[in-house]
């Protein structure tokens, strides 16, 4: 990718690679569309080239083009950012297929664990690459434990289909063709393999051709080589009223050999009629004990898919601003959150618009959307800063437009849900409350700064009351850089929206200082407390 640095130079990303395929009948399936399994090997050799969640679609004739890049690079892991595009060369139309991305682990030397050279971002769009890589890193992480908290033992099972009449197996030898330069196979041949014998198990499930959405992470567990025998299972976990989930695993051995987990992945299949919609897919009937549990497991990861997919998609402009909270989104509201007060933080365009003691207040318009950033430097060391602004309890301290914070839900140690009231703007008026999700995050790296996200959330319990407006906020949150052991900087951000807008309007027409007065007495609390212990919520409230 090309792009311009601040400096105006044109730089050129060097993990960059791109690919081009045109798509022959030989990769099509039975629609004539190109075969899924294809286009994930295409994609496979490319990301490795350049050392998930992923929709597809396209016809026999087209171009695909593939990117990949190097998003970040972590202790022993990197992330690979993959763009899929398609042209037709008749029309010269172009338009986006797919993005996923591909998680490489370095392997193990003699010496021991490998250490990865680090990517530096130079764009806009790499530092906002670079920044958000982390919090996906993070949901990996913490996806099976969401898994585990929605399982629910009480499920009642309903219709007529076994779920054993869609079992599949198949072995498949592993030769030189599908490996690399190390011998291992190819990742993409493997998903390939795995993604044919979850199309025969949907298909032994509806008596017709099922055509893949999504693919809800391919999880490879450990490599396998040339000379593996490669034992693909595949079975309809359960069906909805318009999909169906199958599991499908991956298993290598060699000769005599035990049998070794490489990798497991969940896809969602549909059928459609000759209308292309979705027909009516019969239910499952689990077998016992494991069937039951992939069962219920995959009306988790259905949740989980519908909770991601409005939380994630969902427009800045679209109203509510605020989002349903509960147990079962919290990790894409928190993820949400973080990214998007990243992806604020990451814009170059801001406009100085005053400027006083050393605080400054910058806009940005764009889009019909105006944002503000209020930034400072304060003689108190990066992580005593993030505490001390970590607990909203305390922003009354030096903040005039916070009258009261309470804690209403500790989620975990970096996820904390907030009621905070405000004064009245104008005379007469009620007085505004918030719902507030704060999520927190300290630095992965000396160049990740301290993280305090702020967006509005809903709760059942907590409606609005006649005592007060209900406000809300889109986006707002602290980014907290360590400049010295002594020296810190703090940035502001906050997305303006109605409810916010009358406590800053006048300092952003430059009719008023009060934003000062507000950071000083912020830069006044943190020193006053620099040398005391930070209180966090008590995490059983």
């Amino acid at each position: 990718m090309r792009g311009l640095q601040s400096s105006g130079e044109v730089y050129r990303n060097p993990t960059e690679v791109k690919m081009s395929q045109i798509v022959m009948p030989c990769h099509a399936n039975h629609c004539g569309e190109l075969s899924v399994g294809q286009l994930l090997k295409w994609m496979d050799s490319t990301a490795c080239l350049s050392e998930m969640f992923v929709y597809f679609l396209r016809r026999v004739g087209q171009v695909v083009n593939i990117k990949a890049k190097v998003n970040r690079a972590f202790t022993s892991s990197m992330e690979v950012g993959i763009t899929v595009s398609c042209e037709d060369l008749f029309s010269s139309c172009q338009w986006n297929v797919c993005n996923a991305f591909a998680t490489f682990v370095a392997r193990r030397t003699e010496e021991g664990k490998v250490q990865l050279k680090q990517v530096i971002p130079r764009t806009q769009t790499e530092q906002m690459e670079y920044s958000i890589a982390a919090e996906r890193r993070r949901m990996r992480l913490t996806h099976a434990e969401i898994i585990t908290d929605l399982l629910s033992s009480n499920t009642e099972y309903q219709g007529a289909v076994s779920a054993e009449r869609t079992r599949v197996e198949s072995v498949e030898l592993v030769l030189p063709p599908h490996a690399n330069h190390q011998v291992s196979t190819f990742g993409g041949q493997i998903m390939a393999w795995m993604e044919n014998v979850a199309t025969i198990a949907a298909c032994r499930l509806c008596n017709a051709h099922p055509t893949l959405r999504t693919i809800d992470m391919f999880h490879f567990r450990g490599p396998s080589h040339i000379g593996d025998r490669l034992v693909l299972k595949a079975i309809v976990n359960n069906a909805f009223k318009h999909s169906m989930e199958v599991g499908v695993c991956a298993e290598a051995y060699q000769g005599a050999g035990a049998l070794r987990h490489i990798n497991s992945a969940f896809m969602t299949f549909e059928v459609l009629d000759k209308d292309r919609k979705p027909r009516t897919l019969p239910r499952i009937r689990p077998e016992p004990v494991d069937g039951k549990r992939r069962y219920q497991e995959a009306i988790a990861r259905k949740k989980i898919r519908l909770d991601r997919k409005y939380i994630i998609s969902c427009k800045q402009t679209e109203v509510p601003l605020s989002v349903p909270w509960d147990i079962s989104n919290q990790m894409y509201l928190s993820y949400n959150n973080v990214s998007a007060l990243k992806m604020m933080a990451a814009r170059s365009n801001w406009m100085l618009s005053s400027e006083k003691n050393k605080v400054r207040l910058y806009t940005l318009e764009e889009n019909q959307i105006l944002c503000f950033k209020v930034e400072t430097h304060v003689t108190v060391p990066a992580e005593q800063a993030f505490h001390l602004l970590s607990d909203l309890r305390r922003r009354h301290e030096w903040d005039r437009h916070y009258q009261k914070c309470d804690v209403i839900i500790q989620a975990d140690e970096d996820d904390t849900i907030y009621r905070v009231a405000t004064p009245c703007v104008s005379k007469g008026g009620k007085g505004q409350d918030f719902i507030l999700l704060a999520s927190r995050r300290k630095p992965c790296d000396s160049r990740d700064p301290y993280l305090i996200a702020l967006r509005s959330v809903t709760l059942p319990t907590h409606p609005a009351t006649e005592d007060y407006t209900r406000g809300e906020v889109l986006c707002a949150g602290f980014s907290i850089w360590e400049e010295s052991n002594a020296v810190t900087k703090i940035s502001y951000y906050n997305q303006a929206t109605p409810g916010v807008l009358p406590y800053i309007s006048n300092d952003i027409a430059g009719l008023s200082s009060s934003f000062y007065g507000t950071f000083y007495s912020c830069n006044k609390y943190l020193e006053e407390n620099r040398d005391s212990l930070a209180i966090l919520p008590p995490s059983d409230l």
